[in-house]
């Protein structure tokens, strides 16, 4: 999908990506094109080792392109410096994982703020974010909580607050649902899309589940390698 230049956030023209496993050379991603507008709620639907993980990982500053181009809110990544994408990856993107990736030994608000402390901020200043995103995500009462006193669901919105504590520009989302029973996946993606639709961060969802895409603004599928356009949700 081809869009206006000015409401492009996200343009990636020819990625490719390869590597070595062994003594085989894999080619990852094998020339993908992506326009991703601004507010967009983008989804990815694929299987296990098609490409999605490291996509989002290109389009994160983790890792370098073995070809192609990538621009992000106007940033070159494609040439961009360890140090640059450090900052990039800070000022820019939240991160939320399918094991949630929390700290065992600190609890949902320290988990929350610890972005905001690696930044400066002062102590006070953090926990009232962090506590009025963790009321956004719906544990107002769970704050205090480690994360091993919560369940699966009440864990990735923990994530998803973290995401969201240093107001990024754009949110990937790698298989979040992927460790939930049906229900709580629902509840997940849908606060997800409410929050894309009522705060306009974009939001990249990679995932396995078909079912998500009835959320999607604009919806891919990935196989081999290789991006395609999917019809657009009714």
């Amino acid at each position: 999908m081809r869009i206006n230049p000015s409401e492009c956030l996200i343009q990636a023209r020819g990625l490719e990506k390869r590597y070595r496993r062994g003594k085989v050379q894999v080619e990852a991603l094998r020339g993908v094109d992506m326009d991703v507008p601004r507010g967009a709620f983008v989804v990815i639907v694929g299987p296990s080792g098609g490409g999605k993980t490291t996509l989002l990982h290109l389009l994160g500053g983790i890792d370098h392109p073995s070809a192609g181009t990538i621009r992000v809110n106007g940033q070159t990544l494609e040439t961009a410096s360890e140090s640059d994408l450090t900052r990039f990856r800070r000022d820019h993107i939240g991160f939320v994982f399918q094991f949630y990736n929390l700290l065992p030994s600190l609890n949902a608000l320290d988990n929350v703020v610890l972005p905001l402390l690696a930044r400066g901020w002062s102590w006070k200043e953090a926990c009232q974010r962090g506590r009025s995103l963790l009321d956004r995500v719906g544990l107002q009462q769970r704050w205090r909580h480690m994360p091993g006193e919560l369940s699966g669901g009440e864990q990735q919105r923990v994530a998803i607050a973290r995401a969201l504590v240093v107001e990024p520009t754009v949110i990937l989302a790698d298989e979040p649902t992927g460790d939930l029973d049906s229900v709580t996946a629902d509840d997940i993606v849908q606060l997800m899309a409410d929050i894309n639709r009522q705060s306009g961060v974009t939001f990249i969802v990679a995932t396995h589940n078909q079912t998500i895409c009835r959320f999607a603004t604009c919806a891919y599928e990935m196989r081999d390698g290789l991006l395609h356009p999917r019809s657009q949700p009714s």
